[in-house]
């Protein structure tokens, strides 16, 4: 992968990312999110999700109801045919992909159900997201997959001294 040297870098000091992100929660929520915000867009200028596409070879985000809804609409499939086809339960009974790459991710790495993807995957990395303290656990996941998530992260150090 192109971007792979960004993940790896962030996994070697991974404990110290850690450290920082538990901290955050004890900073004011609107500042936080306000240094992520700022972070993600710098990270985004300079990584091109097409050149990647990590996310949708490895994971799979989850399908709620109305986006099973939307998507098997558009495919022309009745929504059993598509969790059929396409979905299955996790161990916390939400839907997700049956198998990894997503079967929508074409070799180019565009969607092709892009105008009506899942919510989970329009928010994805969620690094822009409002109440980042929320989702810090998951951002320390997702640093491992994303490279502008791991280079968003390897600066939130300095960004809190």
């Amino acid at each position: 992968m192109k971007y792979q040297s960004e993940i790896d870098s962030a996994i070697e000091i991974r404990d110290e990312i850690a450290k920082s992100l538990k901290k955050l929660s004890k900073k004011k929520h609107n500042k936080v999110d306000q240094v992520f915000h700022e972070l993600h867009e710098e990270a985004f200028e300079k990584i091109d999700c097409l050149e990647c596409g990590n996310c949708c070879k490895t994971t799979s985000p989850i399908f709620r109801d109305i986006d099973a809804k939307r998507i098997s609409k558009k495919l022309k499939l009745s929504q059993a045919q598509f969790e059929k086809e396409y979905l299955r339960k996790d161990m916390d009974g939400d839907w997700v992909l049956n198998s990894a790459p997503c079967p929508f991710l074409g070799t180019d790495n565009h969607c092709f159900i892009y105008d009506f993807r899942p919510q989970a995957c329009r928010e994805y990395p969620h690094t822009n997201r409002k109440r980042m303290i929320a989702v810090l656990d998951l951002t320390l996941k997702n640093m491992e997959i994303c490279p502008a998530v791991a280079k968003i992260v390897k600066q939130i150090p300095e960004k809190f001294i």
